[in-house]
């Protein structure tokens, strides 16, 4: 049996990669929109892309663990947090409090990894306008909007979640429209096919940002 052989990386090669600019990548999409399964499916098949912790004032839940999927903070230390001036976006939601923390996000920028945030249209319109006066988040950021193909999809989605009545999904929809029309502000729009189309498009879009002249240089020689 002949032995497979696999070629070393080029030293070229190498030094490109080392020399690409980390990304800021935000997803966000109407309710029901998959943004959530999407941004599964990037981290698993980028190893070298990490999510930014949220914070919250919510209660743990049962295998949560605090710095790994939130940083748990109660009310004041938020309130604090939020009068200093911390948070990249918060929003309160269901009595809870929400927020991402500026130094997180920079945090792991600095630390050569792309960043993956994954939230609601409102939240991502803060964090466009924020990212507009800082000179790290400005040159990292990218921006996609995850949408159904349709709004008969997106119904058909809310109703097999099995999760609200009739007139929630109704509310749910029309809130989704008014989110739907915000999708020019974003970098991207991408249509929702199938779990493993959506992947593929959004792998494409990430490989091909890490690779803007503005992010990357070439090797001397």
């Amino acid at each position: 049996m002949n032995a497979v052989v696999q070629e070393p990386k080029m030293e070229s090669q190498t030094k490109m990669e080392a020399s690409l600019s980390p990304l800021l990548v935000l997803i966000s999409a109407p309710s029901g929109g998959g943004k959530t399964t999407l941004c599964q499916q990037l981290l698993a098949a980028r190893p070298q892309m990490t999510r930014a912790v949220t914070c919250t004032t919510r209660t743990p839940r049962e295998g949560e663990r605090d710095g790994v999927d939130y940083y748990f903070l109660d009310a004041g230390s938020f309130l604090k947090r939020v009068q200093a001036g911390n948070f990249l976006e918060h929003a309160t939601v269901y009595g809870n409090s929400y927020g991402i923390l500026k130094a997180e996000v920079l945090g792991k920028l600095r630390q050569g990894n792309d960043v993956l945030l994954n939230v609601d249209v409102q939240g991502a319109a803060t964090i466009r306008e924020k990212a507009q006066e800082d000179p790290e988040l400005k040159p990292a950021l990218v921006s996609v909007f995850l949408t159904p193909p349709s709004m008969d999809i997106l119904e058909e989605r809310l109703r097999r979640r099995g999760t609200d009545s009739p007139a929630v999904i109704q509310k749910r929809l029309g809130v989704a429209r008014q989110e739907i029309a915000q999708w020019k502000h974003f970098d991207y729009l991408l249509l929702s096919a199938s779990i493993k189309e959506d992947l593929r498009r959004m792998l494409a879009i990430v490989e091909a940002e890490k690779l803007r002249s503005p992010r990357t240089q070439p090797p001397e020689f």
